[in-house]
């Protein structure tokens, strides 16, 4: 089975005020297809460590494969272009555009990438509010619908350039069990159909129960 992301001893110390080692030699590797959640206490690094694996932190020691392509140290314009282009992000709050539509909105990052015409683009979002099932939502404001629905608005939005992995950051922290519920099926079946990664911090025991894989942190180390 191919491995989507790699992580081998990565470490990370905060400078100021003074030194402080918060990542201490960080070593695992997330398979295609495969469903992961990060747990720990808060301040054990774990959204410290999401955003070296997401290429949106450089400062670390160590190395980061995606694709089995060594992603450190590379420019940060190609930095970029490989984060639009193979990782989602699902966010605790769903950073919707609230003047745009949803379809305007789940276009985006397909906009920033550039690689397809505009009309192949809103075809391909259209696609995966369909698969979210709120395909009949495409043309209301991003202001006009519930909680629930811009969390999935937003996860379409990740999907849209085709990643290779799924990062989610508390995607549920903000929702009710029933929503919650919710975000973990569409993950779990996004996982199964499509056989996309997925790697997700959570305090929530029940969502990262019934993940194929608990990673888990304290002080800034990987225990399990």
């Amino acid at each position: 089975m191919s491995i989507v992301l790699e992580a081998k001893h990565i470490n990370k110390y905060f400078k100021k005020p003074l030194l402080f080692h918060v990542l201490k030699d960080i070593n695992f590797t997330i398979k295609k297809g495969e469903f992961t959640s990060i747990m720990g206490k808060s301040g054990c690094g774990k959204s410290t460590l999401l955003y070296i694996l997401s290429t949106m932190d450089t400062d670390y020691e160590g190395e980061l494969f995606l694709n089995n392509q060594l992603v450190s140290n590379q420019s940060r314009q190609h930095l970029s272009y490989l984060r639009n282009k193979h990782i989602g992000f699902v966010f605790q709050f769903h950073y919707l555009l609230s003047e745009f539509s949803v379809l305007e909105n789940v276009m985006l990052p397909a906009k920033k990438l550039a690689e397809k015409s505009i009309e192949e683009i809103e075809h391909n979002a259209m696609q995966k509010l369909k698969i979210l099932n709120i395909d009949h939502l495409a043309k209301k404001r991003a202001s006009q619908v519930s909680g629930g629905e811009k969390q999935r608005i937003a996860i379409a939005r990740a999907l849209i350039n085709n990643p290779s992995i799924i990062m989610g950051d508390e995607p549920t922290g903000n929702l009710d069990s029933y929503n919650s519920q919710n975000v973990f099926n569409i993950f779990k079946q996004l996982s199964n159909e499509q056989d996309l990664s997925l790697l997700v911090v959570t305090h929530d025991e029940d969502f990262a129960n019934k993940t194929d894989r608990i990673i888990q942190m304290g002080d800034g180390k990987i225990i399990t």
